[in-house]
Formats: C-alpha cells, structure tokens, sequence
C-alpha cells in the first residue's frame, strides 16, 4: 500500500517539476542541498528518520484520499446536474427525506475519517514519545540564535551558541550572493552546528529566553516551539549521518531569516571523538577569572568574541542599526564605571533586545567589554578584569 502511494507521489511531482528546473537552476545558480531545501522542491523533503518517512506517507494518504471523495462527489454532482437539466425535459423529483440516504452520507463520512484517524494516531503518539531518550539536548531561541546544552548522555555539560555564520550574514548586507556566484547553502551555514550520533534517540527540549521561537527541522520530521517560561520537548533518531537544516518556524522579530538550524549527525566513532575534542576546548576555556590581563591581550580576545556573538546585531563597525543601540560613542560603553556596561551583558535590556549573555565566560565579557572600550572612536583605555564580572555576576 505505501509503495504505492509513493509511486504515485513521485510521478505526479517529477511530472510537474521537470519543465521549470533546468530555467530556474540557471537563472538562480544553485543546486539542491542535501540535508535542506531543493531546487523546485514540491514534495516533503527526503525522511532521515522513521517518524519522518510515516509523516510523508501519512500525508500522501491522506491526500489522495480526500482527492478521490472530491472527485467522486463531484462527479456525481456534476453528471447528475447535466443529465437531469429542465432543457431536455427533466423535472425535480419531489419528496422530502430518505432514510437510505441519509444513513448512507452519515456512515460513508464517518467510517472515512475513523479509518484516517487510526492510521495518523500511531505516528502521531510516537511524536510525543520522548522518553528512554539516550542523549537529551536543551534547545534555547534567542534573538537571532540558537543556544544548546547538552543535559544527558554523553557529551554532557557541553554547551555553545550557534549563530547564522558572519561570511553569510555580511553576504546579505550586500544584497546576497554575486551574479553567478553558487552558494547552495546561503543562509543556512552557522558557526556551531548541532552534532547527534547517527542511530540514537536524542531529545530535544526547547525553551526561549525572549519571544516565541520555533525548533523545526523538516528532514527529521519535527516542529516544537520554544516559548519563554515553558519547557516542551520533541525527539528524532537519525538514521543517516550528513548534514540536516531548518530554520525558526516562528516570525521572531526583524532577524527571523537569519536564525537558522544546522544539524550535523556523525558515527558513534566520530560523535565520540567530537565530545573529547569539545570537552578539551571547555577545559581550555576554563580560565582563572582572578587572572590580570594587559590591555593587548585582553581586547585581541574580545575582538573574536565580539565577531562571533554581538556583530550580528551591532553590525562590525559598531554602529548598530534600527532598534539596536551602536556602541561607537556609546555613554554606557564610554563610561569609567565598569559596573554599569557589565551587568548590560548579564541581565539584558530593554525587554531583551539586548539578551542576557550569561552563558560566555567572565573571562570573554570582560574581553569584549574592554574591546568595544577601545575599538572604533572609543579610545578610553579602560580595561575590565574578569574578577569585575565574576563579582557582578548572581
């Protein structure tokens, strides 16, 4: 039965895609992603997981179940319309009901949509199974990125920020990719990929720390919001290794385009020597916050950090733009009391259109602190220590 439906799919897709792909593709220059999104794609994408594989059945089913009750009724309809015109002498039948009728378009209905609802009831509970998970990830949405926390299952305590890549972000300032320039995963690239084992059960919680965002990527077959003061939860078991994208599937403010989801599923092997080599970066990121730093070195450490967590918003140049403040000539970032800019980073602002960067090390807030002290027209000469922000923190 399912092979089938899926013959019967594939034809009718490849049928209707194959007279737009070859002008398209040259128009655009770009190919099909795998893992993401496909020239002319008009089907759902390649299923990496079970759930996934029975959604794209499910959906073809019952597709193709309810363009068969419309053809049928219509065709009924329409041949009854036309045979039975007054122009060629017909005249309505008079009577009022008809119990053979009316039991008929009650059950007929009702006996289709019971049998369409058992079949979507397995998958749709199998969704919601999160437990027995074997590795349990904590997806947080943030204005404009993703934050993740690795709860259980090995690799656990690794956490990282991912962020739309900075190549691509100042691709699109300038109007995207250059004529004939091919980039198949403009948009999509991210500094920090989410990294899975192939064939295990990984759980994904998601939450948010400032407006409603949404975890969604189409190969695995999910879609779980992540709402501000809620925890909800989805899970996938992928059983390819390669790379997978989504994006947030929920309008998130100006930035909503730039927050994209790169999952990166490796072997057992390889997964392993992933987390060893993630655990090493984390001891070596471990630094001594009682630890005085000279002015060079500090603000060459900021620079990076700026770079990969604040330009995306206050732009490289420091001028900000729209709702975000620029910090060139900024009273807060000028300002000889430290305390004020510090907890800025700590707490946020302005109902978290300056996020909370909590989740950096004393040592890296106070590294771009001082850079953004020093950087562009604000030549203080001030230099933050990260025992100032280990004092400041709650």
């Amino acid at each position: 039965m399912k092979s089938i439906f899926n013959k019967l799919a594939s034809l009718a897709l490849s049928a209707a895609a194959w007279a737009g792909t070859a002008v398209f593709s040259l128009a655009h220059a770009v190919n099909d992603l795998p893992g993401g999104p496909a020239v002319n794609q008009l089907n759902l994408p390649p299923a990496v997981t079970r759930i996934a594989a029975d959604q794209a059945w499910l959906h073809w089913f019952m597709l193709i179940v309810c363009t068969v009750v419309f053809v049928a009724v219509f065709a009924v309809m329409f041949y009854s319309i036309w045979k039975h015109r007054k122009s060629v002498g017909h005249k309505a039948a008079n009577f009022h009901e008809s119990v053979a009728v009316e039991i008929a378009w009650t059950i007929v209905p009702f006996v289709i949509v019971v049998i369409m609802g058992l079949m979507a009831t397995k998958t749709v509970v199998a969704m919601k199974d999160t437990t027995n998970a074997d590795l349990t990830i904590k997806a947080t949405g943030m204005q404009w990125k993703w934050g993740y926390d690795y709860l259980r299952g090995e690799g656990e305590g690794i956490g990282f920020v991912s962020t739309l890549d900075s190549s691509q972000r100042a691709m699109s300032d300038a109007g995207g990719p250059k004529k004939g320039e091919i980039v198949d995963d403009y948009l999509l690239k991210v500094d920090n990929p989410l990294v899975v084992p192939v064939d295990k059960k990984v759980r994904i919680i998601t939450t948010a720390n400032d407006v409603i965002h949404a975890f969604m990527v189409p190969a695995f077959g999910i879609k779980q919001d992540a709402i501000p003061g809620f925890v909800r939860d989805t899970w996938f078991r992928a059983e390819k290794t390669g790379d997978f994208y989504g994006q947030c599937a929920e309008l998130c403010g100006k930035e909503h385009a730039y927050m994209p989801i790169h999952v990166k599923v490796l072997s057992a092997e390889d997964y392993s020597k992933w987390v060893a080599a993630e655990q090493k970066k984390m001891a070596a990121k471990q630094d001594d916050p009682t630890k005085v730093w000279t002015l060079d070195d500090i603000t060459k450490r900021g620079e990076k950090v700026y770079a990969a967590n604040c330009a995306a918003c206050h732009q490289a140049n420091g001028k900000g733009a729209g709702p975000i403040k620029p910090l060139d000539g900024s009273a807060v970032v000028l300002d000889a009391d430290h305390k004020r800019q510090i907890l800025v980073l700590l707490n946020g602002q302005n109902n978290n259109t300056m996020p909370s960067w909590k989740q950096l090390s004393d040592t890296d807030i106070a590294a771009v602190i001082s850079y953004t002290k020093n950087n562009w027209s604000n030549k203080t000469g001030q230099l933050v220590q990260p025992a100032e922000v280990l004092a400041l923190r709650k």
